[in-house]
């Protein structure tokens, strides 16, 4: 019997000792990865909730709706959990910018340093 023709059964997500667990916000239809969070059980719950990506800031310490506050939500089609169930995938359709430097991912660097990213915001005019 394959994974497909089992029944489904919701995943116990592993949280570990810190409570958190990392998250990637990849876009749904071109597959380009838009950033990495980490997110609670509450962050977790809101995001099934709403629809629309939450995650835990552990500078701030709270929980934060993405795009609260510059309107650049991530509406989620699908959250994904890998084999070892301790990480997430949340597969969004994203509004803006995904990065608070202003960029559509926040992966728009290369180690070199080379800019490789699209400039979707000025940051100056948002926060």
């Amino acid at each position: 019997m394959s994974d497909a023709d089992a029944e489904a059964e919701p995943i116990d997500v592993d949280f570990g000792e810190s409570g958190l667990v990392p998250a990637v916000a990849q876009d749904a239809d071109s597959g380009e990865v838009l950033m990495l969070a980490y997110v609670s059980p509450e962050a977790l719950a809101r995001t099934r909730e709403t629809g629309e990506a939450h995650y835990y800031s552990r500078s701030r310490e709270e929980i934060w709706h993405k795009g609260g506050t510059s309107g650049h939500t991530q509406s989620v089609r699908e959250v994904r959990v890998d084999c070892d169930a301790d990480t997430l995938l949340y597969l969004v359709d994203q509004a803006g910018g995904a990065c608070h430097t202003g960029h559509r991912s926040c992966f728009h660097r290369t180690i070199d340093g080379e800019h490789v990213g699209e400039r979707v915001f000025d940051p100056d005019e948002v926060y």
